[in-house]
C-alpha cells in the first residue's frame, strides 16, 4: 500500500513516515503543496494524508482541484484548526476524514486502515490478486499456495504485492529499490537480491512451478513459466 504524505513540517513528517513504513506502507513524502498535487497528479496512491496549512498551497484547494479532475483516492486531512466549519469544509471539498493536530500516531493509523477499508470494500475485487495457485487478500493480508498459509513479514508482503501488480513484466532492481524501499538503488547493495531469495524460499521451494524468475542484467519477473526454455531472454531460476 502506497501512501502520499503532504506535510510541511518535517519533525512531524518524519515522524510521520517512519511510523507508516514500520506498519507496512510506502511512504512518499512531500513537503509543499505544489510537490504534492505533482505527484497526485503523476503517480497512483492508496491514500492521500494532506496538512492543510501548507506554505505555498491551501490543502483544500489542492483536493478541491483533485476532485474535480476526476480523482478518487481517499484523503485524510491534518490541520491544527478544529473549528466546526472547517471539519465541515474539508469533508466537503472532497476529504474523506479530518484529523487535528496534536494527534496520537496510533490514531492516524487507525483512521488510515479503515479508509483503505472502505475503498477496498467498494472495489472488493482490487484485495485479491491471484497468479496460478499463489492468492494474496491485500486487506485481510494473507498470502496463500495451494490452499497453504504463508507467512511473511512486512516487507516481504509488499514486495510480493508489487510483483504480483506487475506479473509479466521485466522489474529492475532500481524499480523495486524505489518502489518497496523506497530508496535509491546502490549497485554495491544487495538488498534486493536477498529479499527476493527470501520470498522465494517462503513462496517458490516447496513448489514444482516456480514463479519468480531472475532476468539476467535486468531484474526480476513473476510469472507462469511452463517451460524455463521457453523464455526469451536469458534467466534463471535462482
Amino acid at each position: 500500500m502506497k501512501v502520499l504524505l503532504v506535510e510541511d513540517e518535517l519533525s512531524l513528517g518524519d515522524y510521520i513516515k517512519k511510523g507508516l513504513t514500520e506498519a507496512g506502507f510506502i511512504v512518499e513524502h512531500q513537503t509543499t503543496g505544489l510537490d504534492g498535487y505533482h505527484a497526485l497528479m503523476s503517480e497512483d496512491f492508496n491514500v492521500v494524508v494532506m496538512d492543510v496549512m501548507l506554505p505555498d498551497v491551501n490543502g483544500f484547494e489542492l483536493v478541491r482541484n483533485y476532485r474535480a479532475a476526476g480523482k478518487h483516492t481517499p484523503v485524510l486531512f491534518l490541520t491544527a484548526k478544529d473549528d466546526l466549519s472547517d471539519r465541515i469544509k474539508g469533508i466537503e471539498i472532497g476529504g474523506d476524514d479530518y484529523l487535528t493536530k496534536p494527534f496520537a500516531f496510533a490514531e492516524l493509523l487507525v483512521r488510515i486502515k479503515s479508509l483503505l477499508r472502505r475503498a477496498n470494500q467498494s472495489d472488493y475485487s482490487s484485495n485479491l490478486i491471484q497468479i496460478a495457485d499463489l492468492k494474496m487478500d491485500i486487506a485481510k493480508r494473507t498470502v496463500h499456495r495451494d490452499e497453504q498459509s504463508i507467512k511473511l513479514t512486512a516487507k516481504e508482503f509488499s514486495l510480493l504485492q508489487f510483483l504480483l501488480e506487475r506479473q509479466g513484466e521485466v522489474l529492475p532492481r532500481s524499480v523495486i529499490a524505489s518502489q518497496v524501499w523506497d530508496i535509491n538503488f546502490d549497485s554495491d547493495t544487495n538488498v534486493i537480491d536477498v529479499a527476493i531469495r527470501r520470498l522465494r524460499i517462503k513462496i517458490d521451494d516447496d513448489y514444482e512451478t516456480k514463479l519468480i524468475h531472475t532476468v539476467r542484467g535486468m531484474g526480476y519477473r513473476l510469472e507462469v513459466v511452463d517451460n524455463i526454455h521457453d523464455l526469451t531472454y536469458p534467466t534463471d531460476s535462482q
